[in-house]
């Protein structure tokens, strides 16, 4: 039997069924909240960051928040931890960090990284070989697999750390700064990175330095997993002065093992369609696609992502 509610108390009820709405609409709200760890502002990965979550979030109700970190050795245990859901990270510090963070899970390969050494416009340096006796950044305390990377392009030209000045830097947006501020000759840093265009304007323009023919042999023997890819003249190749080869790696999206596995595929099919969106904001995700995550590296993967790319039957892509 129900007994009718006394006027007085219709406000009351009122305001406590209000605040249990609310109280819902927090705690799912809460539920939708994940943390999105990448690198500083001013680098590719943090622009990709922030076209992912905007994606996730317009599109898929996501409450994607972007944790930007000093470097991908700072952010891959917060991952790991669960101190954040979802990380971005090239390959080569997802390979190093295996060992010590068994919960981390692949999402897939997002898009191509392209890289380069840098110098001014202006400068008689045209090649790695230039570089012999000349200050070059390396370091990257924040970043570890960095510094296997430079080395690798110093030996492109027939260098060695020994025939170089280092300038010591924890991350790629330092060595940008320290080129840019006259304490350094030349900085690395990747392809569309927003840090590049300032950098360039800054100090009046920058060229590319040319990777020799048959070069890569010799990189290969220091980070095995880098490769070259074509570049032309263009406002994306900020540099690139004629069609020239530039070395190339892999970044990945990845997560852990706590992570849902309905999640993941939603991030997944989410970002497969709303491409156009992603390239809006981040250009360098042209090369994105779903079929195109899934790469044989000796990895685990997410069990969310596995099932996404069985449903859809795709296999898994040979490494370059």
């Amino acid at each position: 039997m129900s007994y009718p509610m006394r006027k007085g108390l219709r406000p009351i009820a009122a305001a406590f069924a209000g605040l249990a709405a609310l109280t819902l609409s927090a705690s799912l709200a809460t539920a939708q909240t994940y943390g999105l760890a990448t690198m500083p502002p001013g680098t590719l990965s943090h622009t990709t960051a922030s076209a992912i979550a905007k994606v996730l979030k317009e599109k898929a109700g996501l409450n994607v928040l972007v944790q930007p970190t000093a470097g991908e050795s700072t952010l891959i245990p917060l991952v790991a931890r669960g101190e954040a859901d979802i990380g971005i990270a090239n390959i080569f510090e997802m390979e190093g960090a295996k060992k010590n963070h068994p919960e981390l899970r692949l999402i897939g390969s997002l898009h191509a990284l392209r890289g380069a050494f840098w110098v001014r416009k202006d400068s008689p340096m045209k090649t790695m070989a230039d570089l012999k006796g000349k200050r070059v950044v390396m370091g990257f305390s924040a970043m570890r697999t960095i510094d296997p990377m430079i080395k690798a392009l110093l030996a492109t030209g027939g260098l060695t750390e020994a025939d170089v000045k280092p300038v010591l830097v924890p991350n790629v947006v330092r060595g940008a700064e320290d080129f840019a501020s006259g304490a350094s000759d030349m900085f690395f840093f990747a392809f569309g990175a927003p840090k590049v265009r300032e950098v360039d304007a800054s100090v009046g323009g920058i060229r590319a330095l040319e990777i020799p023919a048959g070069g890569l042999a010799a990189a290969q023997k220091i980070v095995p997993q880098g490769y070259l890819s074509p570049a032309v003249p263009n406002p994306f190749f900020i540099g690139v002065e004629k069609p020239m080869q530039v070395y190339t790696w892999d970044n990945m999206l990845f997560t852990n093992a706590k992570v849902k596995d309905e999640v993941i595929a939603k991030i997944i099919e989410t970002l497969e369609n709303n491409k156009p969106d992603l390239i809006a904001v981040q250009p360098a995700l042209r090369d994105f696609s779903a079929n195109k995550l899934y790469k044989a590296y000796d990895l685990p993967y997410h069990p969310g992502a596995l099932k996404y790319f069985k449903d859809h039957k795709f296999e898994a892509i040979a490494i370059k």
